[in-house]
């Protein structure tokens, strides 16, 4: 094809940037191949600057499109020097700054492009190697040593005004530049390097343009034309503008750097892929054979990916004992399993399951997969450390069950095998793994040492602009300022499911959500002002801005990596990561899992070890029985704070509604509470049914006998996608392995598929005796709740840790809430969530004490004792100090005891006073002024000593008379008073991050209650939920800081604490003006405002604020005030539920008023509650606002 085009003028674009130069290219990829296929042009390079991200995604567009893909790199390369040398290199004078090598000094610019598949993997290779090697910043780096060894199949060009070449000849040292070009030539060889122009009218180019043909001539080498292009289209060059603005964090009203300026632009213009007839209307008539050479070398360049469509399989292989191949091995690691699980006699059932399931996974070649998982997982059993009982589909397998991948009996919970495996259709296994998060790594660390690190990494990911994203760095470059991009976000739709619209679907009327977007397109349309910078987000929008690394997933191969893909360092921690998503990596015959570090295992380990150092018996959490009556009713009453799954407001909500008795309902819980089910009102209708409160009907009258064993469990509704299956099984005479594909096939929602799978289904049906209208009945109720039934095996095996977290919480509650804290290390948001639920449950938390603490939170007599490792200042290797201090010494007995017996490591200053305003001294009954006053001094003198002992310089009268000399400096605790109050809070916050021994609200928890509508730490907690929704809420103003705008007006972020946690209030100059006498530093005020999210924090816009007086009514009962006309069966029946879903100590009495009187009810103790601002709010909300005292 290109060799018959090539008479013609034709033309192909072999230097060319996508969005993955991230933040250095607007160019999507289908649009761009779509763009060189519009113009006719035969084939398409890629060249990103230092990675290979996009290669195999370009490469597919490219085939699909009938266009010949050209695999390239615009790489980084040293200057001169080798790529472990970071030393900044510059090769001209001081004044020739601007024209000297990149990155003052760290890098030039050369243009490799893949001549044949080897080739192509050479550069896979020599990209790997410069990041692993050679990374510098944020470059990775070429050196010689990996061009002459990665050489094979390559293409080299000259490169940019950036490379070595041109940059030689601007600094005018022409013998350097023959010579850097001449070993090019001599690496790569003669038919391969080309001498590379361009011409954009920019002045760096016009400097060598008569240079460049020189040096062909001389080297008697051929010339190639490139456009080094970054966008597709002309107009686009002012989204390029904008992400180089973005990437060097400057304003597009800077003054550019070749116009004098600081900021960084591309100088020139058309930067775009542009059409042949205006490539040769610039370069025909000097060098039409350079126009050609772009031809011949698309001609020469012939590169294929091979996936599995063409037998790519590259599974990791287990080492078996000799004389056993991974078949035979496998049947025999299950048949001990299943020994170990049910006995020498395993039920007839139970081997029936298992050999059906060994079948199915020999015929599809995956026993290697169940060893090596079996395998990492049972080591991982062996170290301690705790591994989830299973997630995914992988929990239906018996054989996964057997070999201890997963730890529930897949046929006691009605999980399907064909769920996870469909024997009839075949597609790669996938078990996702939970380990405790601390030690995940450990079991990534095993599975390199024993199947290779060369052939183990994790896993990239890309990182788009979203809409919220688009619009704020908009306004930023465009030197808009923070309240324009506020307003922007504020107006869009929440997320949902965490994802949000995007900006083309609010002016787009088929977009499902377009009606959600009817106040940003009021702002849009009542705003002139913001349609700039609304439509220069638009074009951001979607573009990858940066690379990040998958949470969990890990590929593994058979043989090494880098034969398959390109690789990369992470700088932070040296992990290798790869530069293919996982996605490709799998069609690429590379195996992917998921090594998942789950916090809730780490609590659970955390708080049976709290158990054991308590004395108490350790539970055998694994193999608890799943009926204990307390874990439910704890459960039924909401209190699951802190309860893996189970924890989010809405979801007590719903859990106080349905009233859990048993397993089956835990796990119907977590499937019910999401958008799709919630929005069919599913969860709902299952607690009223499970409660009694709505009748279960059946889909159809001729249904209700064949569905009940398969309904029956969820009151008739449809929860899980296993029950899909069974009911076209049961129904349909389906295969289990069909049933899958149907319920697949309903959740892609297009007609036509749906039209062609109904065919089937109704025949099955009326061969079963069923009616038109029954079959039209099920179909209609099975289509929709195909995509919103969940995955029973997911959720079993997740209820099962929801039990654990609950059944710990309930029966070892100091125990369980200490690891809990410890697990909030970072999060002070989390922490003082769980510190006010230790509250609410009546658990004292103890300051922190150098005598009682650990690192972590623990549970003692009095409570939960605050750890040392959460002390702001107080590091690792201090706590070791204090606690091996104390046990190999002794308890410390006073202050300078305390000096005489730690490390010298612990006797630091900063540390000292740390220590002293979190309480960690008070059991020495000295004030915490009085400590802070005498510390320095103490540590200065006491540091003296230690490092004379170390030195050997002891004290000569030590030990005289056989005991240990006391300390040879004494120290004279003043006697003065404490802090007072509300500083010594005050400081102690600061320390420890939020209150601890007492709180500057402490006693008027009731009348802040009556002003707030919500408590912070709810919004906290759940912020989607409250996402661009109005509230009301009431705290103590811990913090204020003060700005200027850029028109001047004063506008300020004031923190807000209650007795939850803390939220940052945004009040702009409008509502600043307002209220600035009001809102200031230790006051109590009520604030009405907009939540929003930015940056992943959750904050609120201030609309108005008022100052509160509160006092402590903590003694007086709770007053509820009817109107006689309200006291209906169905309204008091709703109070009950309310004032039961909030027990507590507070008594309630409720005021009846008619005409003529008013009577006074005391509910009693059984009724008392615990009086909060959601308790207030539902009260208010069935009430009115005037019915609560």
């Amino acid at each position: 094809m290109l060799g018959t085009m090539s008479a013609k003028k034709s033309f192909a674009h072999l230097h060319n940037h996508t969005e993955y130069s991230m933040l250095d290219g607007a160019a999507k990829i289908k649009p761009m191949v779509a763009e060189a296929k519009r113009l006719g042009q035969p084939a398409l390079g890629i060249t990103d600057h230092g990675y290979l991200f996009g290669a195999y995604e370009f490469y597919r567009e490219c085939v699909d499109a009938g266009i010949k893909p050209v695999i390239g790199l615009e790489a980084y390369v040293t200057p001169g020097t080798s790529r472990f040398d970071r030393t900044r290199v510059r090769w001209g004078e001081p004044w020739q700054a601007k024209d000297d090598v990149s990155a003052r000094g760290a890098y030039n610019h050369l243009t490799l492009v893949a001549e044949t598949t080897e080739g192509m993997h050479n550069l896979f290779r020599m990209g790997t190697a410069a990041s692993i090697d050679g990374q510098m910043g944020k470059w990775p780096r070429v050196d010689r040593d990996l061009l002459e060894q990665y050489h094979e199949g390559l293409f080299v060009f000259t490169g940019c005004p950036s490379g070595a070449v041109q940059t030689r000849m601007r600094l005018g040292q022409w013998d350097e530049a023959v010579k850097e070009a001449a070993e090019l030539q001599d690496i790569f060889g003669k038919d391969n390097f080309y001498v590379e122009l361009m011409d954009h009218g920019a002045e760096i180019e016009k400097v060598v343009a008569a240079d460049l043909p020189r040096l062909a001539r001389l080297l008697d080498a051929p010339m190639v034309v490139t456009n080094d292009s970054h966008y597709v289209l002309e107009e686009d060059a002012k989204t390029q503008e904008a992400l180089l603005a973005i990437n060097s964090n400057a304003r597009l009203d800077e003054p550019p750097i070749h116009e004098g300026g600081t900021r960084f632009t591309f100088e020139g213009h058309s930067y775009h892929i542009r059409s042949t007839e205006d490539m040769y209307n610039v370069w025909e008539r000097d060098h039409e054979d350079a126009l050609r050479a772009t031809l011949e070398i698309a001609e020469r360049s012939n590169v294929h990916f091979r996936t599995t469509r063409d037998g790519a399989n590259f599974m990791p292989r287990y080492p078996t004992p000799e004389g056993e191949d991974e078949n035979s091995w496998f049947i025999k690691e299950v048949e001990r399993g299943l020994r170990a699980r049910f006995g020498a006699n395993v039920p007839a059932h139970v081997r029936d399951r298992a050999e059906f399931e060994e079948k199915v996974i020999l015929d599809m070649g995956f026993p290697g997969y169940f060893l090596v998982v079996a395998d990492f997982i049972n080591w991982a059993k062996q170290q301690g450390i705790r591994v989830g009982p299973g997630r995914g589909s992988g929990a239906g397998s018996m054989v996964a069950y057997a070999m201890g991948i997963t730890e529930l009996n897949p046929i006691e919970h009605g999980l399907l095998f064909e769920r996870f495996l469909n024997p009839e259709r075949v597609s790669m296994p996938d078990f996702d793994v939970d380990f405790d998060e601390r030690r995940r790594d450990e079991v990534i660390d095993y599975v390199k040492a024993k199947y290779g690190d060369d052939r183990v990494a994790q896993v990239v990911t890309y990182g788009k602009i979203k809409s919220k994203q688009a619009l704020r760095d908009s306004a930023r470059i465009m030197s808009r300022d923070f309240k324009t991009s506020d307003e922007l976000t504020k107006a869009l739709p929440p997320d949902l499911m965490g994802k949000p619209m995007p900006l083309s679907g609010i002016f787009d009327e088929s977009h499902p959500r377009y009606k959600e977007a009817a106040e940003f397109r009021k702002l849009f349309q009542e705003r002139e002002d913001l349609h700039d910078v609304i439509g220069m987000a638009q074009r951001l929008e979607g573009l990858t801005r940066q690379w990040g690394v998958h949470a969990c997933a890990v590929i593994m191969s058979s043989e090494s990596l880098v034969d398959s893909i390109p690789l990369m360092l992470r700088p932070q921690d040296g992990a290798i990561i790869t530069q293919f998503e996982y996605a490709v990596c799998e069609e690429l015959g590379l195996l992917k899992m998921d090594f998942l570090g789950l916090r809730n295992l780490t609590v659970i380990t955390d708080a049976l070890e709290n158990i054991r150092l308590r004395g108490k018996e350790v539970p055998q959490i694994d193999a608890t029985a799943m009926d204990d009556p307390e874990t439910y009713k704890l459960m039924s009453r909401g209190e699951t704070l802190g309860v893996f799954q189970l924890e989010g407001s809405g979801m007590r909500e719903v859990l106080r509604l349905m009233q859990p008795d048993n397993f089956e309902d835990v796990s119907a819980v977590s499937a019910l509470y999401r958008p799709g089910p919630m929005g069919a009102g599913s969860h709902t209708n299952y607690a009223l049914r499970k409660t009694g409160r709505q009748p279960i009907t059946p889909i159809h009258p001729e249904l209700e006998k064949p569905l009940e064993e398969i309904l029956g469990p969820t009151y008739g509704l449809i929860v899980y996608q296993e029950q899909v299956m069974q009911i076209a099984q049961k129904v349909a005479g389906y295969t289990l392995g069909q049933a899958d594909m149907l319920r697949r096939a309903m959740g892609k929602k297009k007609k036509e598929i749906l039209d062609k799978e109904f065919e089937p289904f109704k025949k099955g049906m009326l061969e079963r005796n069923y009616s038109e209208g029954a079959v039209n009945d099920l179909w209609a109720i099975l289509v929709p709740f195909s995509d919103y039934a969940f995955n029973k095996s997911h959720s079993a095996a997740y209820g099962v840790v929801s039990y654990w977290t609950a059944y710990l919480k309930v029966h070892y509650p100091a125990e369980y809430m200490a690891a809990l804290l410890t697990s909030t290390a970072g999060n002070t948001d989390k922490r003082a969530l769980y510190l006010a639920e230790c509250r609410h449950m009546g658990i004292e938390v103890q300051r922190p004490d150098v005598n009682l603490s650990y690192g972590p939170f623990t549970a003692d007599e009095q409570g939960v004792r605050f750890g040392l490792s959460s002390i702001r200042n107080v590091g690792v290797n201090v706590v070791d100090g204090i606690v091996k201090a104390r046990q190999e010494k002794g308890d410390f007995t006073s202050f300078q005891d305390f000096l005489d017996k730690v490390p010298e490591v612990v006797c630091n200053k900063r540390t000292m006073q740390s220590l002293i305003r979190a309480g960690a001294f008070d059991g020495f009954g000295h004030s915490r002024r009085a400590l802070s006053v005498r510390s320095d001094d103490a540590v200065d003198s006491v540091l003296g000593l230690k490092r004379n002992e170390a030195s050997g310089q002891y004290d000569l009268f030590a030990g005289l008379g056989g005991v240990d000399s006391p300390s040879s400096f004494s120290i004279d605790i003043p006697n003065i008073p404490d802090w007072d109050r509300r500083e010594k809070l005050a400081l102690e916050r600061e320390m420890l991050g939020l209150y601890v021994s007492d709180h500057p609200l402490r006693g008027g928890e009731r009348a802040l209650a009556r002003h707030q509508d919500i408590q912070i730490g709810a919004i906290k907690e759940d912020p989607q939920r409250f996402d661009n929704k109005r509230v009301k809420i009431a705290g103590l103003v811990t913090k204020l800081d003060t700005k200027i705008n850029r028109q001047g007006a004063p506008w300020a972020i004031a923190t807000i604490e209650d007795f939850s946690g803390s939220i940052e209030v945004f009040f702009f100059p409008r509502q600043y003006e307002k209220i600035q006498e009001i809102v200031k530093g230790d006051r109590v005020v009520q604030v009405v405002g907009r939540v929003g999210i930015r940056d992943d924090a959750v904050s609120i816009t201030g609309q108005h604020a008022e100052e509160i007086q509160i006092h402590d009514r903590s003694d007086l009962p709770l007053e509820i005030m009817l109107d006689a006309s309200q006291c209906k069966p169905r309204t008091l029946r709703e109070i009950r539920e309310m004032l039961v879903a909030h027990s507590g100590p507070t008594r309630v009495r409720v005021k009846v008023k008619d005409q003529l009187r008013s009577t006074t009810i005391d509910l009693g103790e059984e009724l008392s509650v615990d009086v909060t601002s959601s308790l207030y709010a539902e009260l208010k909300g069935l009430l009115g606002s005037q019915a609560v005292k």
